[in-house]
């Protein structure tokens, strides 16, 4: 019995797919009382108004269109203020069939997709959120070029023959700078310099500093120096301006970034991360594993004809991804909690990444917790998994004697 492609049965009455490119989208809309219609807008906001405009004709309220590039945010903020339903969908979850890849069958097929409830969007948070992204975003993009600009200051020292790094163990602190000051200035007399710069709680003598300062120190060098110099001050009085940007976008998330620095290895910046990553209204995800699962932190499935494969996570948001692994290397050092005892007892079964990887897990379903419920991150403690694995070996036992013929009376366990 031969039967129909299209014979399914509708979800949506009407729905418009996109095929968005750089300076074209292709549109086409299908459903209930229309006739399939395909069209090509300009990018520019004329055209998406005009999109929009046309959907609106046509009673279209669903649309669907792939996440290229930075390419559908445009699309998406100007048809959002027409009151549509957009569903930003993975590219990968909508591919054509090989050998019929054209900009209108795309959209024809992204359309007939979404019209039959097989597109399931992606996490597009609201307005306030997404300009706290790009800000927290950038701001990490300049800390990351100030780091940079650090060590290059340490390898034009280097290169003067200048071993400063091996007697102090911050190049950038108020020490190193004294003496980088120094050095710029020209100044002869180390053993003044080093006195006055010298502090008690430096590990290396006078006379190690002042070998690891004798070298050879050109005008290139100072010149390089000064201008790497100029260039973290620049970019640290932007880090400052973006952050004081930010401060008027946190001041409604206030107590959600009080309540996740309850939780381990999580300071301000680490709250302020999390909530420009995935928002503050959890209703969005069903629960606490669909949030890891977008965020990368959970085991892959990989099975065929019953043989499971790598199980390695699954491509994710990566700022989030890195974030949680670095709270996740402060948690498991805070002692006496329980993240540090979970860390301890997988490390050698399953090395220091694997281990990460479960410990920003349990961060991210507890930062899940605390925002939805708004309520404090209620701490374990260090001995809450040796408790719990004496408990059941005491109930295993308990059950072999039984089986045994023993009766067993119950005890009190210190």
């Amino acid at each position: 019995m031969s039967q129909n492609k299209d014979a399914i049965v509708a979800v949506l009455t009407r729905a418009c797919g996109l095929d968005v490119h750089k300076e074209t989208v292709v549109a086409t809309i299908s459903g209930e009382g229309l006739e399939r219609q395909t069209r090509t807008y300009s990018t520019m906001t004329n055209g998406l108004q005009e999109l929009g405009q046309w959907l609106q004709a046509n009673e279209v309220k669903d649309v669907a269109m792939e996440s290229t590039g930075v390419y559908w945010k445009p699309v998406y903020h100007i048809l959002e203020e027409y009151g549509l339903n957009i569903k930003l969908v993975n590219a990968r979850h909508i591919k054509n069939v090989p050998g019929r890849k054209t900009d209108k069958a795309d959209s024809e097929w992204i359309s007939k997709l979404l019209l039959n409830g097989l597109l399931e969007g992606s996490f597009v948070p609201p307005q306030d959120i997404r300009e706290l992204r790009d800000l927290s975003r950038y701001k990490k993009k300049l800390k990351a070029q100030i780091a940079a600009e650090k060590n290059r200051i340490i390898k034009i020292l280097e290169d003067a023959n200048i071993k400063l790094s091996s007697v102090v163990s911050d190049t950038s602190g108020v020490v190193a700078t004294l003496l980088i000051d120094g050095l710029l200035q020209g100044r002869k007399d180390l053993d003044h310099l080093i006195d006055e710069s010298y502090h008690a709680k430096l590990k290396s003598s006078k006379e190690l500093i002042k070998e690891a300062l004798t070298g050879r120190i050109t005008a290139h060098h100072k010149f390089m120096i000064k201008t790497m110099r100029e260039n973290i001050s620049h970019l640290e009085s932007q880090v400052a301006m973006i952050e004081k940007e930010m401060e008027k976008n946190l001041v409604k998330y206030e107590e959600e970034i009080n309540l996740l620095q309850t939780i381990p290895g999580v300071g301000k910046e680490g709250a302020i991360g999390i909530i420009s990553e995935i928002g503050a209204d959890m209703e969005v995800f069903p629960d606490e594993h669909h949030l890891a699962s977008w965020s990368g932190m959970s085991p892959g499935n990989n099975e065929s004809a019953g043989k499971k494969k790598s199980s390695r996570t699954r491509e994710g948001n990566k700022y989030l991804k890195s974030l949680l692994c670095e709270l996740a290397w402060g948690a498991t050092r805070t002692k006496g909690t329980y993240y540090r005892a979970k860390y301890e007892s997988m490390i050698g079964r399953r090395g220091k990444k694997r281990a990460l990887i479960t410990i920003g897990h349990k961060i991210l379903c507890a930062a899940y917790h605390v925002i939805k419920n708004k309520e404090a991150y209620k701490e374990l403690g260090y001995d809450f998994l040796v408790e719990r694995k004496k408990k059941s070996k005491i109930s295993f036992m308990t059950q072999q004697l039984k089986s045994l013929g023993y009766k067993v009376e119950k005890l009190n366990v210190a």
